[in-house]
């Protein structure tokens, strides 16, 4: 079995489009949760309506990505998750064969990163998570056309969980006291850090470009500025947990010209490093 795991968050101008996609899949064995995080749009009304089969866990407050995926995959059974954003449409035939083709992964394949195309189809959103030398991660090969192909699976550390498949069988001997994703990121870098943390323990992602669908980005309409801090702050705590010591030590000596500039930046134009974060009206 494969067990779906769809977030939302105010995302009724996107789900129909969504769960539309996923029912259209000439697939049997396969189950779907939504996790709703305190919709106020009627995103939750429009599911429980249209979609009596899906499994709709609600919030009632704001809890991350991080967490509402984890619920999601707690209460699922699949032998594989695929977590999905909301504003992702999958295209024909994305499932069609996932189980025959799982069946034949060496033990060590433990994730699958789909080619993850922008809204209209031209252009690529992600093709896998990239960490630089540098520790900086970003989508693979984003941007170029979409039809481009030549070098995911080599480059990457793992999927962008927006369109991401997942062993569980990885995902329980990853698990920490924070979750398999860790709650505390909250949102942004909770991927990039379960990749490093899978890839640090010997498992191997595979990019399959056959398997397409197309992503719009941002739909819960997040602050930029918080984007911009979550990314800061989520990036550091990813090195803390997975860096070594020699690592953080060459690290801080290349990267501390950029760092002081960037934390400066943040000090003057950007709030959310000065206040509380209050996670819940977000």
């Amino acid at each position: 079995m494969l067990s779906l795991v769809i977030l939302t968050r105010n995302s009724r101008e996107y789900i129909k489009a969504c769960l539309d996609s996923v029912f259209m899949q000439d697939v049997r064995d396969v189950e779907v949760f939504v996790v709703d995080n305190a919709s106020t749009d009627g995103t939750k009304e429009l599911i429980r309506e249209g979609w009596p089969q899906v499994r709709l866990l609600e919030n009632r407050d704001n809890l991350g990505a991080s967490a509402a995926r984890n619920q999601g995959i707690e209460r699922s059974s699949g032998e594989w998750v695929l977590t999905l954003d909301s504003d992702v449409v999958l295209g024909k035939g994305f499932l069609k064969g996932f189980d025959v083709d799982q069946s034949r992964f060496a033990p060590e394949v433990a994730m699958v990163q789909p080619n993850v195309l922008d809204r209209d189809g031209k252009t690529i959103y992600s093709q896998g998570i990239y960490l630089s030398a540098l520790r900086r991660f970003f989508d693979l090969n984003r941007g170029k056309s979409g039809d481009f192909s030549g070098n995911g699976g080599k480059k990457i550390i793992g999927p962008c969980s927006a369109a991401a498949f997942y062993r569980r069988s990885m995902l329980e001997a990853l698990k920490e006291a924070t979750g398999y994703f860790d709650e505390r990121f909250f949102f942004l870098v909770e991927d990039a850090d379960l990749a490093w943390r899978a890839r640090r323990s010997g498992w191997k992602v595979l990019f399959d470009p056959r398997r397409v669908c197309f992503h719009a980005g941002n739909s819960s309409g997040t602050d930029k500025k918080l984007r911009q801090y979550l990314s800061f702050r989520n990036r550091h705590w990813m090195i803390a947990k997975n860096e070594g010591p020699l690592g953080k030590a060459v690290l801080w000596v290349l990267s501390f010209p950029y760092e002081l500039a960037r934390i400066l930046s943040m000090a003057l134009f950007n709030k959310y490093l000065w206040t509380e974060m209050g996670t819940k009206n977000l």
